[in-house]
């Protein structure tokens, strides 16, 4: 097989996996709705549904980014190198997650049970966000310069960034809107969740309620995110470090190829579904599952348009000759193949992943 497939086999790895990612963010979700208003029962049963599933998240995001550095370290070398303020308060709000999950019950918590619950909506919000602003600068660029040279060189540096190293991202409001999609996206899968799962009218009654605002503002946000896609200026490769730019290239990339466009629009259809059928029919408790397949399809749509047809999939805005593509940020042939053996044992993981959420399912 060619060195291409196996470039272009593991983008559609990652594809997935970071898919997967962005469905499991429910957990924040959430966590972004310990602190509203509610009996302190029902605040239990809610915290109690997502308790363990925080660490299906954790496991996704390890074996994502193990994925990327794998395959393509060069932008894993980049991004978590360069724009390390962003990851690390990823990682962060990680490490907070699971000692307050571990703690806020705990006799002799002189923090208080409240103090636990800030942290997991601190988590809840920000991760979801900082995310979705992470994977928005496969589209919408970073501020960076590579310096080649030096991947073979003593110096070590491999990227240069400007001073905010990756937080100056949020400064674009393209990004922001992009983020908070995700946020209002995970609450809803939340939402959808605890109506599946928590056998009580009274909660199912207030999901229900935080479903309509969720996904309004979800749906709003969505629009304004695929208007912008549709409607921006991006990279085309026209040589290995040389790229050019082409108006309206994502709407090329999703409609100019009808698996891409089937796929996001299965998707969309699937998750809207999922909300719509859920808030009109009281006994129905499956929008989880509408939903959840619906995410993670979009997803999968976006990663495409985001990294095939001759597009960088992190295009760089200070220096255009330093954006990556799945062609020039790759591991080595030889590195690609051994891995693609490897990847046969990804089934295992979907495995370790499917029976904890059986056995904590009801």
């Amino acid at each position: 097989m060619e060195y291409t497939f196996f470039q272009e086999y593991w983008w559609f790895l990652i594809s997935v996996l970071g898919a997967v990612l962005v469905f499991l963010l429910f957990v924040q979700g959430a966590q972004s709705m310990f602190l509203q208003k509610m009996p302190e029962q029902q605040r239990e049963s809610l915290v109690e549904a997502v308790a363990h599933r925080w660490e299906l998240t954790f496991t996704t995001l390890v074996v994502f980014g193990g994925a990327f550095f794998a395959s393509f370290p060069l932008f894993y070398s980049t991004s978590f190198g360069g724009a390390y303020w962003v990851w690390m308060l990823i990682l962060l709000g990680f490490v907070v997650q699971a000692v307050s999950y571990k703690y806020r019950s705990c006799e002799g918590n002189i923090l208080g049970r409240k103090t636990y619950d800030i942290f997991l909506f601190l988590n809840g919000v920000i991760a979801p966000v900082l995310l979705g602003g992470a994977v928005s600068t496969f589209f919408f660029g970073s501020d960076f310069t590579i310096s080649r040279s030096n991947i073979v060189g003593d110096s070590g540096i491999i990227s240069q960034w400007g001073p905010w190293h990756g937080l100056e991202v949020l400064a674009d409001w393209r990004v922001v809107v992009f983020g908070l999609m995700v946020l209002f996206l995970s609450r809803v899968i939340a939402n959808l969740w605890y109506i599946n799962q928590i056998d009580d009218e009274e909660t199912r009654k207030w999901n229900r309620h935080q479903l309509l605002v969720n996904g309004a503002v979800f749906v709003c946000l969505y629009l304004v995110v695929l208007a912008v896609l549709l409607t921006a200026t991006g990279y085309e490769t026209v040589g290995e470090h040389e790229f050019r730019l082409v108006e309206y290239k994502y709407l090329h990339n999703i409609c100019g190829n009808w698996w891409v466009l089937t796929v996001l629009l299965v998707g969309t259809v699937a998750v809207l579904a999922g909300i719509i059928v859920s808030l009109v029919r009281p006994s129905f408790t499956k929008g989880i599952w509408l939903a959840g397949v619906g995410t993670v399809l979009v997803v999968m749509a976006l990663f495409w348009a985001a990294g095939y047809f001759a597009t960088p999939y992190y295009p760089s805005s200070t220096d255009l000759s330093s954006s990556l593509t799945i062609y020039n940020s790759s591991s080595s042939e030889f590195t690609l193949k051994v891995m693609s053996i490897v990847s046969l044992f990804l089934p295992v993981v979907a495995g370790y992943i499917g029976w904890v959420w059986y056995k904590f399912a009801k």
